[in-house]
């Protein structure tokens, strides 16, 4: 049975955040997600553009 009345609070900030967001596997709210986020170092780049990824690899081999 599902508890209706169920509201998640946050593990950094204690603040109430929505039961959808916990049910997905988040513990924490959305604003201290944003702010672990960007504290968070990654490799990943957003690329709009595919002729920006000729080069990038140049330990692959051939470059165009």
């Amino acid at each position: 049975m599902i508890d209706e009345t169920f509201e998640p609070q946050c593990k950094l900030c204690g603040d109430v955040y929505d039961s959808v967001r916990y049910d997905i596997g988040y513990h924490i709210c959305m604003s201290c997600g944003d702010e672990v986020a960007k504290l968070v170092k990654s490799n990943y780049m957003l690329v709009t553009n595919r002729d920006d990824l000729i080069g990038i690899n140049n330990k692959g081999g051939l470059v165009k």
